[in-house]
């Protein structure tokens, strides 16, 4: 058993909080994604699980144990950086070995385990060659198989695609993705990519930058469908999704039944019904994902007319995302691909309204939607 549980763990560098009262549990043979911006502390929490930062508050367990006076070489765990750092001056074979020589381990055990990583890996024809001799995808393989070899109870990676060219990050996700499920070894992935999150977390953890109003970090935990569909507040709905969630100001009517922002009105949608009234004749935020935002011709429901001057249409083969000014507010829209709009053209849009997401003026979901 690996599970690792971080119970109000707080970090902080002189007077500055990086993290706040971190409650998180990952659970054994979890393949689970830590995302957030620049500064939201991702990075410390996996350190902090290595051993390479000291908590400043609270404890941090690993299978059951708590570590937080455990040196790094003695919780068992292998780490994988962003930066390869692979020896220039040794092969591949023995860039994968190196830590299992220091260990002393026996040269018959060393190979046995440096061949079935490089078989793991489809390493097995480049163990004679150096670094140099290889592309960024073979290194960062290398740099994995090195990991793996010790064969630890958690493996820790910090953001390990980011040097990668995109076709090389798609390969290397899928290649994360069956080596976890085939060793299913508990892993923590930190990222700010949150493609990469949707894509190989069982379950993803969004950070946000520590706030000034000591609220913690962790601003969602659950699967990547749970937080798309159902993002706890503004800031998840805003940084999960590639476009990002359209979130608008709001003001509610004075029975609690319909939307008005700059650019359209609408009815609450009946799954926020309840938590509306108690929020009547007040502001709220309204989301709406781009792909429930396109020109008229869907059948919908519940359909919201919007009318909206072209700013940005970037065309990307199978649909176009238009970003269109609609009253004071931006919006951004996937439409098909049949007709790309012009630069300041007028255009008319339509949203789902049964899509729609209501979040209180401070961020948080209302219930029930």
């Amino acid at each position: 058993m690996a599970a690792i549980a971080f119970e109000g763990v707080s970090k902080r560098f002189g007077a500055t909080a990086v993290l706040r009262a971190l409650d998180l549990e990952i659970r054994d043979q979890e393949f689970l994604v830590i995302v957030g911006p620049s500064g939201c502390g991702k990075s410390t929490a996996l350190r902090i699980i290595a051993g390479l930062e000291e908590v400043s508050a609270g404890t941090l367990s690993i299978a059951g144990r708590v570590v937080n006076e455990v040196a790094p070489k003695d919780r068992d765990v292998a780490m994988v950086f962003q930066s390869y750092a692979l020896y220039p001056h040794m092969s591949v074979r023995e860039n994968i070995a190196f830590g299992l020589r220091i260990r002393q381990l026996p040269e018959a055990e060393i190979e046995a385990r440096v061949q079935e990583a490089a078989g793991v890996l489809g390493l097995a024809a480049l163990l004679e060659r150096k670094p140099k001799q290889l592309s960024g995808g073979q290194r960062q393989r290398v740099a994995l198989g090195r990991a793996i070899v010790r064969k630890p109870a958690v493996f820790l990676f910090d953001e390990p695609l980011s040097n990668l060219d995109a076709e090389l990050r798609v390969q290397m996700r899928a290649e994360l993705a069956r080596l976890q499920q085939r060793l299913a070894t508990t892993t923590v992935y930190v990222t700010h990519d949150q493609v990469e999150a949707m894509t190989l977390g069982h379950r993803i953890a969004v950070l946000a930058p520590a706030a000034d109003d000591d609220a913690p970090n962790l601003q969602q935990l659950g699967t990547p469908l749970e937080i798309y569909d159902r993002p706890a507040n503004a800031f998840v709905a805003r940084f999960i999704g590639s476009p990002p969630m359209n979130v608008f100001q709001a003001m509610l009517s004075a029975d609690g039944t319909t939307l008005a922002t700059e650019g359209f009105q609408a009815p609450v949608p009946a799954a926020f019904a309840a938590a509306a009234r108690a929020h009547a004749g007040g502001p709220l935020l309204v989301g709406v994902r781009p792909e429930h935002v396109a020109e008229p011709g869907r059948a919908l429901a519940c359909p919201i007319a919007l009318a909206g001057r072209v700013e940005i249409a970037e065309t990307i083969g199978s649909e176009v995302i238009v970003h269109a000014r609609v009253g004071r507010e931006r919006i951004i829209a996937r439409v098909g691909a049949r007709r790309i709009p012009r630069l300041g053209e007028r255009i008319a849009l339509v949203a789902d309204g049964e899509r729609l997401h209501l979040f209180e003026p401070r961020g948080a979901r209302l219930e029930g939607g």
